[in-house]
């Protein structure tokens, strides 16, 4: 009821202006829930999946310094599902590890991500990025028990997200080369954007003279986002696929863009490549157009990966040592999001990942002293005029 009392404008006596203004105005700030690390031993976590009841989809794991770095390696990770504090260690498919991507969760708590199998990858392939080179599957795990998703014949696959009327979306290796591939990336297959509905899987069309795509964002009307691209360039062209077709979303003029979530209103988010090539900017489809949603000062890269019904955007901005800072970018301004928790916060929030419709935030933030000081923890942002 609130939610839907929010999309409204409703005149306020003096008597209850406070209690509007957070239906009106732009948050303003946010209690931070430190979230924490599966294990003892690991050093990092990030939501990745964030569903409307406050329940996140987390990768826990341990990671190879620098931390903050984009190009940090994974040495080893799970899957978690936590709930007010309480961790579900979603488990694997007979390998070591498991993994997630953006928008893995629903509201029935049904989650989607990538796991290991104890079968070496016939071609030694290291999807899952583990470097175990195992085979790595898309999984869907539901009713506690985790299951693997089927592929379009290739060994490989991963599942990115699941909205509330069951469908996935996310790639499939295929058994067809992939002509494109060059002589360090052979045998090579054509990777598909792929959604799967009632255990079935069905490819979905990339963009011509594009073979390759991802499928990394779906909204409840099953409209996806991702991109398509090539062997050697994976996001050439940001994409929105509606009713098994694709199109082509607007960019800056020059290629190099990707689409990461869309919601209920068609409006998706990711990030485009400026006009000269320089670097990428985060970035908001609508109405047939795409808006820079540009980088915070100080920063020289961002993207977005959640936007919520309301049309609040999240995402992260970049610098030369990787990840910087998490924002929200609402009334037509992007804010740090440290600027808006506790001066006295021991986090420092470097990646924002989602915004559900209760206006709470998830992502990852340093540890700035104490005894897990420098690591990487799962954190949650919710209003402070939340009931």
């Amino acid at each position: 009821m609130l939610r839907q009392l929010g999309n409204f404008w409703m005149p306020c006596v003096a008597t209850i202006v406070l209690a509007c203004s957070s239906n009106v105005f732009a948050q303003k700030s946010y209690k931070i829930t430190d979230l924490g690390l599966n294990h003892s031993t690991d050093n990092f976590s990030m939501v990745m999946g964030l569903n409307n009841q406050g329940w996140a989809e987390n990768m826990d794991g341990v990671v190879n310094p620098p931390i903050k770095s984009t190009s940090t390696t994974v040495a080893s990770g799970r899957a978690v599902i936590g709930i007010y504090g309480l961790n579900i260690d979603l488990g694997t498919l007979g390998g070591a590890n498991s993994w997630t991507n953006y928008g893995g969760i629903n509201d029935r708590g049904e989650a989607v991500g990538m796991a290991e199998t104890s079968v070496p990858d016939p071609n030694g392939e290291d999807m899952c990025a583990f470097g175990t080179k195992k085979t790595c599957r898309p999984f869907l795990w539901q009713h506690g028990h985790i299951m693997a998703l089927p592929t379009l014949g290739g060994n490989n696959g991963q599942a990115a997200a699941i909205n509330n009327r069951g469908q996935i979306v996310g790639i499939s290796e295929t058994t067809v080369p992939d002509s494109g591939c060059p002589p360090s990336k052979q045998p090579g297959t054509t990777i598909l954007p792929v959604m799967w509905e009632k255990g079935e899987v069905r490819a979905l069309p990339t963009l011509p003279g594009e073979p390759d795509g991802f499928v990394q964002g779906l909204n409840d009307q099953g409209q996806a986002v991702g991109a398509t691209g090539t062997c050697t360039s994976f996001a050439i062209h940001a994409v929105l696929w509606k009713n098994d077709h694709a199109f082509q979303l607007a960019d800056l003029g020059h290629t190099g863009s990707d689409a990461y979530a869309i919601n209920d209103h068609g409006q998706a988010v990711g990030y485009v490549s400026t006009t000269d090539g320089s670097t990428i900017v985060a970035s908001l489809w609508e109405n047939g157009g795409v808006k820079n949603l540009g980088i915070l000062p100080g920063d020289g890269a961002a993207f977005a990966t959640g936007i919520n019904n309301r049309g609040r955007v999240v995402g992260s901005t970049f610098n030369s040592e990787g990840w910087s800072r998490g924002f929200i970018w609402q009334d037509n301004v992007m804010t740090d999001l440290n600027t808006l928790i506790p001066r006295d916060s021991n986090l420092y929030i470097i990646a924002a990942s989602n915004i559900n419709e209760r206006g709470q935030i998830s992502g990852m933030a340093t540890v700035m002293s104490g005894p897990d000081e420098g690591k990487i923890h799962a954190i949650l942002l919710t209003p402070v005029d939340e009931r």
